[in-house]
This record gives structure tokens, C-alpha cells and sequence, in this order.
């Protein structure tokens, strides 16, 4: 969800507050967070011109499959957090 929008980590914040106060779980929102500033569509336009197509897919692959652990990995461990 957090791919096609751009904003910093910063603008996140209150959208992660938002959706802190309607209940969505601790790892969701942090993959969300993740996402938004990590595999924004700008900025993989942007590293589009530098770095060669295969190397983008394997960065976005790895930064995807990172995002998606540590957000089931959050969700699983959510009793010890809240």
C-alpha cells in the first residue's frame, strides 16, 4: 500500500498514529512506514538512472522481503510491545 506514496518518515508519523489509535497491529504499520520511504515510486524512479535494472530488482526483492519479515515478525511479537 505504501509503495505508490511518497513522503518521508517523518510525514508518516501521523498516519501511523492514526492507524496506531484504530487498532492495526504494531509490525503493519511499521512495514507501512517502511515502505512509503524505502520503495516510494520517486525513489525508485530516481535510482532507476543510476543503477543498472537487474541491481533495482534485486534491491527491491531484498528491501521487500526485509519489510515483510520484520512486519510479521512484529505483528507475532505484538503482546510484548503493547
Amino acid at each position: 500500500m505504501g509503495i505508490p506514496m511518497y513522503a518521508d518518515i517523518f510525514g508518516t508519523i501521523p498516519i501511523a498514529e492514526a492507524l496506531f489509535m484504530a487498532g492495526v497491529p504494531i509490525g503493519t504499520i511499521l512495514a507501512f512506514m517502511m515502505s512509503v520511504t524505502a520503495l516510494s515510486l520517486p525513489s525508485i524512479i530516481m535510482l532507476s538512472k543510476v543503477v543498472k535494472p537487474k541491481l533495482l530488482c534485486i534491491f527491491v526483492g531484498i528491501v521487500t522481503i526485509g519489510i515483510v519479515i520484520t512486519g510479521y515478525l512484529f505483528n507475532s511479537f505484538n503482546f510484548l510491545l503493547v
